[in-house]
């Protein structure tokens, strides 16, 4: 049986988090003091995902501040701000706006968190 050892960022807490592992099967979770460690150690060991948040240039100039608007796979992470870095887009941009609806074939929109006229 392994064993991994997190820190929580389920909440404010950032408890250590100690992860038992037989066969690929989360088989417990200790350390935590809440039951969103407990969620988070699982779903980090099996399926750990990330939001990602960056800038994207904006046409005549500047940048906006754009993020995904759920979590990617972590895998996806790097394909995910490879295509944002190529991304050029008109003013006016709208907070909230969807600037790309599927990025890096995740099924997840990117939208901006900032306006710009």
């Amino acid at each position: 049986m392994g064993q991994r050892v997190l820190t929580c960022i389920g909440c404010p807490m950032g408890c250590t988090l100690y992860v038992k592992i037989e066969d690929n099967q989360v088989k417990g979770v200790t350390g935590n003091t809440c039951v969103r460690g407990d969620v988070y150690a699982r779903k980090e060991v099996t399926d750990p995902t990330r939001i990602v948040t960056t800038t994207v240039h904006v046409k005549g100039g500047g940048v906006v501040s754009v993020k995904t608007k759920e979590d990617i796979p972590k895998g996806k992470v790097m394909d995910c701000v490879k295509e944002l870095k190529q991304l050029e887009i008109e003013p006016p941009v709208l907070i909230g706006q969807i600037i790309v609806e599927d990025v890096a074939d995740t099924g997840i929109p990117v939208i901006t968190t900032s306006s710009i006229n």
